[in-house]
């Protein structure tokens, strides 16, 4: 059996893994940098990849390792609150015996000679920063989508999630240019708590780009108290 290679790290402003979207292309506006190791900087593996709109991107769940530890068969998705065990296979949980995730993103544009060689830049990844890519394959709208599919306990707990409303205190984050705040709002109105806290009075704390977002949420808004750039 061959050994998985990594040929790529993506790069976002996900320093942690709280407040990354659970699903790649929920959040627009959000970008990345694929970056190949030295061994796969090579042009020519990206000849006709412009003739695509999105990728599909396996990566692995570099975070999600824990030594010693056996496969199981059920894990508890955070979509259903922590509480109620799923099979593996119906979810999609780091927590897996190979830890492979999949996500498609946009192709926003291909730079062939960067200083670190071909790099694809991407929209709406949910990735962290740094997460080793194993393959890059093409999106095939007239295969990879099926409209009549259904999404199981995934689908019906998210059609009962209504967006938060986001509002900004007036010394929260000052600084942060437009575009940054509009993508942090989308990424905020997603509610990035886990689904079983539900504490008014606490504050939970986001790292995106060179920002520290420090958020409570009460009836269905969300308030944000402070944004330090670090």
């Amino acid at each position: 059996m061959n050994k998985l290679t990594v040929v790529a790290h993506i790069h976002t402003d996900f320093k942690s893994k709280f407040g990354i979207p659970r699903q790649s292309g929920l959040v627009e506006g959000l970008l990345g940098r694929i970056v190949f190791t030295p061994p796969y900087r090579n042009v020519e593996a990206l000849r006709g990849l412009d003739g695509y709109s999105h990728i599909w991107l396996l990566w692995d769940f570099s975070q999600a390792h824990t030594e010693g530890e056996g496969w199981r068969p059920t894990v508890r998705p955070p979509r259903l609150g922590g509480n109620k065990r799923m099979g593996v296979w119906a979810t999609r949980s780091p927590f897996r015996p190979n830890h492979i995730g999949l996500s498609s993103v946009r192709i926003s544009r291909i730079i062939p000679d960067s200083p670190q060689g071909p790099v694809i830049e991407v929209e709406g990844a949910d990735l962290m920063d740094g997460t080793p890519i194993y393959d890059i394959k093409p999106y095939l709208p007239f295969t990879d989508c099926h409209p009549d599919a259904r999404g199981g306990f995934a689908e019906v707990q998210n059609q009962s999630l209504k967006p938060l409303d986001v509002e900004w205190l007036p010394s929260s984050a000052v600084t942060m240019d437009a575009p940054t705040k509009a993508v942090v709002s989308k990424l905020l109105a997603a509610d990035p708590r886990p689904h079983y806290q539900h504490d008014a009075q606490r504050i939970y704390a986001m790292e995106y780009g060179e920002w520290t977002i420090r958020f409570r949420v009460e009836a269905g808004t969300l308030i944000v108290v402070d944004g330090e750039h670090r």
